[in-house]
């Protein structure tokens, strides 16, 4: 694997999941692996679970470990080329990208759609630019239309949690005061079309995710009549793909409510974390037992270490 942005750069989904729970179980088992080298996350935006689990990973196999606020410690970065620099951006994408790549042995970097371009978004421009100039392994810590990591911890999470061998899993759309990206339910359905579940993804008409993810899985527009038996429960808030950019509802009938999971086979709840409460779920949902959102965000620091850990074995050869 030479870098991280999808489910589809995995060798075996299977392997990944099994040395990602060989990692929850001994942490350090290889802890020597990333001996002198380094470890850079870049952020562009805001992160706390990502942040935290990102670091953490590396630090447990060996590495150092710089984070990197862009916006915050760093010069504005112009990313299209031909422009006149003329502006309050006085950096160059194509120069600090490589300059970037010569101080670590693995770049982490995240970069959230910008809502400007739906094809800029969905080209990754920043990303890629990323993967094409630093030299390095890039690991994807949420890009504009994948959170590879999160889903990956989403998958580790079903795994453990599932009473069955085929469970019903429903990715829910739920209202949200901001337009959100489609990043985390566009990966969550390209990881989940990779196993044999039984995937369900539902939402108020005209938020219909991008083809590329859905494939042949079509949308069921009745809330109620999706959740019917479902095991796990994934809600997320999402903009439209089709209006790019736009909130086109804020219908608080779609907030996960005891109601929705009355119907439901004692389903698991999760959300990727922040939630708005009361918004996207209820306080009793969110709350009670059957709520598996801590222990998916725990899962986060396993994902992240496997990941890391095949980079790493790539490098080590």
């Amino acid at each position: 694997m030479k870098h991280f942005t999808s489910v589809h750069d995995l060798d075996s989904l299977d392997e990944a999941l099994k040395l990602a729970a060989e990692l929850k179980k001994d942490p350090y088992k290889y802890q020597s692996l990333g001996k002198n080298k380094t470890l850079l996350l870049v952020f562009f935006n805001s992160s706390l679970r990502t942040r935290l689990s990102t670091q953490k990973a590396g630090l447990n196999l060996g590495m150092n470990v710089i984070v990197f606020d862009i916006n915050e410690g760093g010069w504005k970065l112009e990313t299209e080329l031909g422009v006149i620099m003329d502006s309050d951006k006085p950096e160059h994408i194509r120069e600090a990208v490589p300059v970037i790549g010569r101080y670590c042995d693995i770049i982490g970097v995240r970069s959230f759609a910008k809502y400007e371009s739906k094809e800029d978004d969905y080209e990754e421009k920043i990303i890629q630019q990323f993967i094409d100039y630093a030299g390095v392994p890039v690991v994807s810590m949420e890009a504009a239309t994948r959170h590879p990591l999160q889903s990956f911890a989403d998958h580790l999470t079903i795994e453990e949690f599932k009473t069955k061998e085929k469970p019903k899993v429903v990715l829910t759309w739920a209202p949200h005061p901001r337009a959100l990206p489609q990043a985390v339910p566009n990966s969550f359905v390209e990881w989940i079309r990779e196993t044999d579940y039984e995937l369900v993804v539902t939402h108020p008409e005209g938020y219909e995710l991008a083809p590329e993810f859905m494939g042949d899985l079509k949308p069921e527009y009745d809330q109620m009549k999706a959740f019917e038996g479902a095991d796990f429960i994934y809600a997320k808030s999402w903009a439209s793909y089709k209006d790019y950019g736009k909130v086109l509802s804020k219908d608080r009938n779609w907030t996960v409510s005891d109601r929705q999971m009355a119907v439901t086979n004692n389903a698991k709840f999760m959300h990727c974390l922040p939630v708005r409460r009361n918004m996207v779920v209820s306080d009793s949902v969110i709350d009670s037992e059957n709520s598996v959102v801590v222990p998916e965000a725990e899962n986060r620091l396993f994902s992240a270490q496997a990941v890391i850990k095949l980079l790493l074995d790539e490098i080590n050869k």
